[in-house]
């Protein structure tokens, strides 16, 4: 672990004693309270006077934090479980050991260091499997002095966990991208200046090589910059309406000399009808360029791409549809197609300039404007891309 990660953790941590610490003051001020939970497995709960503080019951804050919590005795046996661990690691009765409960010899060593007074706080690392897998950052504490409970307090850090994961995968993948164009480059400034230095044929097409890796480059370098400003752009939820059907017609428009590049003719069935929706002009080009252009390279085999519009009425989405009629996706290929990095067949992408970022680019747009894409393809019979956006609400 490196020396930010070590100071990051031990930040974590002192932040998290922190709160246990101020959950224990209140829990030690009303010790008597979970003194008689002992005997009748309940905590009555006094009724606070309004406006102060030091009235209010402590379970009344256990209650309230919303990460999973226990309060348990000097055996171990649980007094009092918030309704974060009930939802987090199910209902469990009163006076059940914690160690009954979490059977995992890394938390039964946390909670007898606590019990037996060789630390005032500990910390550790812990891993539910079963329903679904969640990683969390558990602290059990002493509370107070000679009260004979204890308290010990869940973090769910399975979502950072998640985008650590993500983001060490996403520099990984990049790294290998900008890599292999420039190793490629390296190779060839190498052989024009050694064999291939009074070869002018040689030179010729190793410069055309060379120019296409760094324009391959700079098109990685293009929606790296795309991906991270919408990103890091505060979300926003779209207000504007526009006519989405016009926006698709402007897109189609400007794209036909991609599709006379690839052979491929555009059939609009858009209609004439205008279908109103909430969104960024800019951000929705953005995304039916990807689609249409990548329609126009893979599908060039089919010879058209069709751009279909359809809303059932105004209370009902509006679905805009690419199709090609192409080679088509392998089924087992369709969940991951938005992945940063994913590609069906990675040496046609590259023959086709694509970068592996396109379709995660228009995932993201259309999260920010409450629509989604669905897939439907198969093998041979080309593939049809649609964006499905919520109906506008109607005035007033």
């Amino acid at each position: 672990m490196s020396a930010n990660e070590n100071n990051g953790q031990e930040n974590q941590d002192g932040v998290e004693r922190g709160l246990v610490a101020r959950i224990g003051s209140a829990l030690k001020a009303a010790g008597a309270l979970f003194a008689g939970a002992r005997s009748n497995g309940k905590a009555e709960k006094p009724r606070p006077k309004k406006g102060d503080i030091n009235s209010l019951p402590a379970v009344y804050l256990a209650a309230a934090v919303l990460d999973p919590l226990y309060i348990f005795d000097s055996n171990g046996g649980i007094l009092y479980a918030n309704e974060a661990a009930d939802l987090a690691f199910g209902p469990v009765s009163k006076s059940v050991s914690l160690r009954l409960k979490f059977r995992a010899p890394e938390m039964h060593e946390l909670v007898a260091k606590v019990i037996s007074g060789a630390e005032e706080s500990v910390a550790i690392n812990y891993a539910e499997r079963v329903p679904v897998e969640r990683a969390y950052r558990v602290v059990a504490s002493r509370i107070g002095n000679d009260t004979g409970l204890y308290v010990l307090l869940f973090k769910d850090q399975s979502e950072a966990r998640r985008i650590d994961r993500m983001r060490a995968d996403f520099i990984a993948n990049a790294s290998h991208e900008l890599r292999t164009p420039l190793a490629s480059v390296a190779g060839f400034i190498e052989t024009l200046r050694g064999p291939a230095r009074d070869d002018p044929a040689a030179r010729e097409k190793f410069l055309q090589i060379m120019q296409n890796q760094t324009q391959r480059m700079a098109r990685l370098i293009d929606d790296l910059l795309s991906l991270s400003r919408l990103e890091m752009k505060p979300y926003q939820k779209p207000s504007t309406q526009l006519d989405v059907v016009e926006l698709v017609k402007g897109v189609m428009e400007s794209m036909r000399h991609i599709a006379g590049e690839n052979d491929v003719e555009f059939v609009s069935e858009l209609g004439v009808k205008p279908m109103l929706i909430a969104g960024h002009s800019d951000e929705l080009v953005q995304v039916f360029e990807n689609l249409i252009e990548n329609a126009c390279k893979y599908g060039s085999d089919g010879e058209r791409v069709i751009v279909s519009a359809e809303q059932a009425s105004s209370m009902d989405e509006v679905r805009i549809t690419v199709r090609d009629f192409g080679p088509g996706i392998p089924e087992e290929h369709i969940p991951r197609i938005t992945e940063r990095f994913y590609r069906v067949d990675i040496e046609t992408s590259r023959i086709q300039k694509g970068t592996g970022l396109g379709l995660s680019i228009v995932k993201h747009i259309l999260t920010r404007h409450d629509a989604r894409l669905s897939v439907k393809s198969a093998p041979g019979e080309g593939s049809s891309f649609t964006v499905h956006f919520p109906p506008v609400p109607p005035a007033g």
